[in-house]
């Protein structure tokens, strides 16, 4: 527990230090002085207060008022706000990696602050009860890909956002997307198969996944990656992650994050296109019309209205958030941290009650093995595809880096402290751009050689050593690893170039596998078996396509195919 305790003093000094050079860097404005604006963004955990001075028709100064960020985004808020000083208000921005919705929450709150300097109203969403032809319910990757393929195929589309802005839990989606017969690994020379996709999603599963779903997403992944790429989306890196037997783990080039790149041509896509998207707006429940889906009831920022619709589909993720749903159907889970945002909360479970809506597998909920224990922030799992190792207080391995996320849960559980260190060299550090965000934020302890380390620590040199120095033997053999089973094509490079970085890490609630029982034409199912008429779902709110464990890599593909098929589905189906 020492250990720990260090860690999250050292992480309180970070925060503090980081807080204090942005106060010294910026200065201070007082409340109220001429020539000062504030404004307000949506953040990860809530609103984001900003306020900034103007001159000469430039931000003179910044400071932020009032969030309840978390104390590793909090340094997010302070590069914005840098970013903006001397400017025209902030058209642009380079979010931070990890913390995209702070970045995008404190900008949107400086520019609100400059709308008010300018003495421009932004114009609202608008209110009162109306009409379109599909409306859709949550603004995450699923959301809003379907958006896209409905407005693309003529459709008068609503999008619906609870939250303050968009992305949901896409926004930390970081290791890939996970899709087999590409283009892009054609390019590459990566040989994979629609086949051990299929078998590998199975496996990883437990055999528990819905086959026809399963299918769907396999055969139709090479055609969403090319769809993602024609709008502008760089997935030209291909990474292996844990229970895949090739590569097929698609990212942007470096291997830097997936979600908040994703989210970000998402969004930018709906905005060119016009997409009629309004944020702060909760659904309530759903419109029933003969047992047919026919719109939404919505509570608005300023009052509550009626969309009517010829179809509606339901992308509103998970319940990860939601601490009593989890116990509810999984009791063992209770006062487990979680990796998800604070939307994550199963409204829609509620809504479809009357519909008589099926549900599968709610009991089976993943937890990440890799999530820091003071804050909750997730490790991608490409850091151990592209070569880290995990190691107990005794500075010995204890199981296989690359074992599906349910078997390395238990095996971190079952180590003293009941968590682990992640263990990496530079030369993991330079092959994933991924953690660099990491280090920019303080995460990673780092030792010089490993004596360094294991001082730093605070377990056996020796014995760390010795541990090192069996794996790298493994790796260098070409034959995997004999003790644990990892396979020589999951051990990338040996762990021999200095600097050496660890990070502490144990499980939390990651993915709620189960939810609304769907076809695989993402139309959602009653308890008889039969679509209920105009109701289409997908992505985290659905259940059926990961089973009893969920591969790193195939959330990202749930929510791009299923998007894009609940919205064609619901295109045929109003054209009928």
């Amino acid at each position: 527990m020492l250990v720990k305790k260090a860690f999250v003093a050292k992480a309180a000094a970070f925060a503090a230090l980081s807080a204090a050079a942005i106060a010294i860097s910026l200065g201070t404005i007082k409340g109220g002085q001429k020539n000062s604006y504030r404004g307000i963004g949506e953040g990860r955990n809530g609103p984001i207060e900003v306020e900034i001075s103007v001159k000469d028709g430039r931000i003179k100064n910044a400071r932020v008022v009032s969030e309840s960020e978390t104390d590793f985004a909090k340094p997010a808020a302070g590069e914005i706000i840098r970013q903006a000083i001397g400017k025209e208000g902030l058209e642009t921005f380079d979010a931070v990696s990890g913390a995209t919705i702070t970045s995008e929450g404190t900008a949107k709150a400086i520019k609100d602050a400059w709308n008010k300097y300018l003495g421009i109203k932004e114009s609202e969403a608008p209110e009162g009860d109306t009409e379109c032809d599909i409306v859709i319910v949550g603004a995450g990757g699923a959301g809003m890909t379907a958006a896209i393929e409905a407005a693309r195929r003529g459709a008068k589309v609503i999008l619906l956002e609870k939250m303050g802005s968009v992305g949901g839990n896409t926004n930390a989606a970081t290791g890939g997307l996970n899709a087999s017969e590409t283009s892009v690994q054609k390019k590459l020379g990566i040989q994979d198969s629609n086949e051990q996709y299929y078998k590998d999603t199975m496996a990883g599963g437990h055999d528990l996944n819905d086959k026809a779903l399963v299918r769907k997403m396999t055969e139709s992944s090479a055609a969403v990656v090319d769809w993602l790429i024609d709008l502008g989306a760089d997935l030209t890196d291909v990474g292996k992650m844990a229970g895949s037997a090739n590569k097929r783990t698609h990212r942007p080039q470096g291997g830097a994050p997936v979600g908040s790149h994703l989210v970000k041509v998402l969004k930018g896509k709906i905005d060119e296109m016009g997409v009629d998207l309004r944020v702060n707006s909760k659904v309530t429940g759903l419109l029933n019309q003969g047992g047919a889906a026919a719109g939404v009831f919505v509570q608005g920022p300023k009052s509550s209205y009626t969309i009517k619709a010829k179809a509606v589909i339901i992308a509103t993720g998970g319940f990860g958030a939601n601490p009593k749903m989890v116990v509810q159907y999984k009791p063992n889970l209770e006062g487990f941290g979680t990796t998800n945002h604070k939307g994550a909360t199963g409204d829609a479970f509620s809504w479809l009650d009357e519909f008589d809506a099926a549900t599968v597998d709610m009991d089976q909920i993943q937890t990440h093995p890799t999530v820091i224990p003071s804050n909750g922030y997730m490790i991608t799992e490409a850091v151990r595809g592209n070569g880290a190792i995990m190691v107990n207080r005794q500075g010995k391995r204890f199981g296989n880096e690359m074992a599906t996320r349910d078997v390395m849960s238990k095996n971190v559980l079952e180590q003293s402290g009941q968590s682990a260190y992640l263990l990496f060299d530079q030369g993991v550090r330079e092959s994933l751009k991924a953690i660099e965000g990491y280090a920019k934020k303080g995460l990673l302890t780092q030792g010089n050689d490993l004596a360094d380390l294991a001082a730093a620590l605070k377990i056996p040199e020796d014995a760390l050593k010795a541990t090192i120095d069996g794996y790298n033997a493994a790796q260098k053999s070409g034959q995997g690893d004999g003790d644990f089973g990892r396979k020589a094509s999951e051990m990338p490079r040996a762990l021999e170039t200095p600097p050496y970085y660890a990070v502490e890490v144990a499980p939390a609630i990651h993915h709620t596998m189960g939810g609304l029982k769907i076809d695989d034409g993402a139309r959602v199912l009653n308890k008889s078996g039969r679509a209920i008429p105009g109701l289409f779902a997908a992505g985290e709110v659905t259940g059926g396509v990961h089973g009893a464990n969920r591969l790193g890599g195939n959330a990202v593909a749930d929510i791009e195919i299923f998007g894009k098929i609940a919205a064609d589905s619901a295109c045929d189906f109003i054209s009928r």
